[in-house]
C-alpha cells in the first residue's frame, strides 16, 4: 500500500434496522460464518504487511491516519468479497483509496481476515468479545514436507534454522502467521515473533557517491533512508534519478504470498506443527 496517501473504506454509520449477526456487531443481512482459518491467517498476514500503516494492527484506524475499518457499512455488510474486494481494486480511489495488484486469492483472503475481525466486535464502540480459536492444523504434514523440499529448503532446514520451531512457537496461529511472513510474524515484535526480519535497505547512485541505508519510504517523488548513525536522508526522484535499488531480503516470501493455495498453508503448517 501507498503508505502517505491515507486509505479510506466507508464510514457511513449503520442503520438502525440492521440486522444483528453471529457472535459480533450489527452486520446488514444477516449473520456469517466465520470462514476458512488458513485464508484468514493469510489475509491478517498481508494486512499487517500492507496495511497496518494506515488502518493500526487492531483495524480501528492507524499512524498514518486511516479510518476504523471496524466501522466500515462495506465490511460490516460483505459477504464474500462482493463490497471489499471492488474497493481494493480501486473503485474509492477518489477518496483516497488506491489500488492494489492483489490476485483474486490474495483480495478473498483478506476480506476473510477483515470478516473475522468484524465478527470479534461487539455492538459499536464496544471492545471486542472473545471468540473461541478453531484449530488450523488440519493439512497434510507429509504433503506439507513435499513442498518445503520444493520451495524453502534451498533457504531453511528442518534441521536447522527451523529445528524445534513448533515448541518455540506452541500457539498454531503464531506459527502460521510466522512463517508466512517469512519470520516475522507479519509486524508482530517481541517474544511472540521468531526471529526479527532482516530490514529492507536502498542503494542509492548520487552524482557524488553511492549512499546505502535502512529502507524507511519510497515513491514517485522522494526516498527516504536511515544511515548507520540513526541520521534521515531523503532525496527528490525525477522518474529513474537518481537510481535506488531496493533490497527485500523478505522479497522471496513476499512473491509466495501470491502463490500459495489455501491448501498449502494448511499442508506447511501441519508440517512445521512437527518439527518439535
Amino acid at each position: 500500500m501507498h503508505w502517505r496517501v491515507p486509505l479510506v473504506l466507508s464510514l457511513i454509520p449503520l442503520c438502525l434496522a440492521a440486522q444483528r449477526g453471529g457472535p459480533g456487531g450489527f452486520i446488514p443481512g444477516g449473520q456469517r460464518k466465520s470462514g476458512d482459518p488458513a485464508a484468514i491467517e493469510r489475509g491478517k498476514t498481508i494486512y499487517g504487511i500492507q496495511c497496518t500503516g494506515c488502518h493500526g494492527a487492531d483495524l480501528r484506524g492507524g499512524d498514518m491516519g486511516g479510518p476504523n475499518l471496524l466501522r466500515s457499512q462495506a465490511l460490516l455488510s460483505d459477504i464474500d468479497g462482493e463490497k471489499i474486494n471492488p474497493i481494493l481494486q480501486g473503485s474509492r480511489q477518489d477518496a483516497g483509496m488506491p489500488a492494489f495488484k492483489f490476485s483474486p486469492e490474495e483480495m478473498k483472503a483478506v476480506a476473510a481476515y477483515l470478516r473475522s475481525a468484524a465478527l470479534t466486535i461487539g455492538r459499536q464502540g464496544m471492545p471486542p468479545t472473545a471468540v473461541a480459536p478453531a484449530s488450523i492444523v488440519v493439512g497434510d504434514a507429509k504433503a506439507g514436507q513435499q513442498y518445503f523440499d520444493s520451495k524453502c529448503a534451498s533457504c531453511h532446514s528442518a534441521t536447522g534454522d527451523l529445528k524445534g520451531i513448533a515448541a518455540r512457537l506452541s500457539d498454531a496461529r503464531v506459527l502460521q502467521s510466522t512463517w508466512v511472513a517469512g519470520g516475522g510474524g507479519g509486524r508482530r515484535r517481541g517474544p511472540a515473533a521468531e526471529s526479527n526480519a532482516p530490514p529492507v535497505t536502498a542503494t542509492i547512485t548520487l552524482p557524488s557517491g553511492v549512499i546505502t541505508g535502512r529502507l524507511l519510504r519510497i515513491d514517485d517523488f522522494e526516498v527516504s533512508i536511515v544511515l548507520e548513525d540513526g541520521t534521515v536522508r531523503t532525496f527528490r526522484r525525477t522518474g529513474a534519478v537518481p537510481k535506488v535499488e531496493v533490497h527485500d531480503p523478505m522479497q522471496a516470501h513476499r512473491d509466495l504470498l501470491a502463490v500459495y493455495t489455501d491448501q498449502d498453508i494448511h499442508n506447511i503448517t501441519a508440517y512445521l506443527a512437527t518439527l518439535k
